[in-house]
């Protein structure tokens, strides 16, 4: 049984040049969000693309994040002040207490390889990307695509 819509897995991807980009990716649906980061991956740039975006889906679904143990989210504490939404960490070495984000990551370098300087990524470009991975049917979800799993849970919260 999946979790109730929600609750997000989040990571850095890393290119070349120490380049990175910021991935969420929602438990029920396995919808998919990447985060430009313009000025590098430290705390501050992923809280700031974090509380950004988040605030752009509905309410109900945007619940938690579950993020493992880097000091990329030192502002975990004001980033849910700015947003409401509760960080959750994971033990140490345990990539399977996120297992949809491990996932992904996988899917995502189908089209972004570990090359990629992503400093020469654009939102949009990204946004392209995650709405090429939200539109491909998944057999977790009974062959049905993470955007039809998302818009159906938008729907159940409405």
């Amino acid at each position: 049984m999946r979790a109730d819509p929600g609750h997000w897995e989040g990571d850095l991807s890393f290119g070349r040049k120490k380049t990175a980009m910021g991935i969420l990716v929602e438990r029920h649906c396995r919808y998919v969000l990447l985060l430009k980061l313009p000025n590098g991956y430290g705390a501050e740039s992923i809280r700031k693309a974090m509380t950004e975006r988040m605030p752009t889906l509905p309410a109900p679904l945007r619940r938690s994040v579950t993020w493992d143990q880097g000091k990329e989210m030192a502002q975990h504490v004001e980033f849910t002040v700015d947003t409401g939404v509760q960080i959750y960490f994971c033990d140490p070495k345990s990539p399977w207490q996120r297992g949809s984000n491990e996932n992904t990551n996988g899917l995502l370098r189908q089209y972004v390889p570990n090359s990629a300087d992503l400093s020469q990524c654009s939102q949009r470009e990204l946004d392209a990307v995650a709405r090429s991975l939200n539109t491909r049917p998944r057999p977790t979800l009974d062959w049905m695509t993470p955007s039809k799993a998302f818009a159906d849970a938008v729907a159940l919260t409405a």
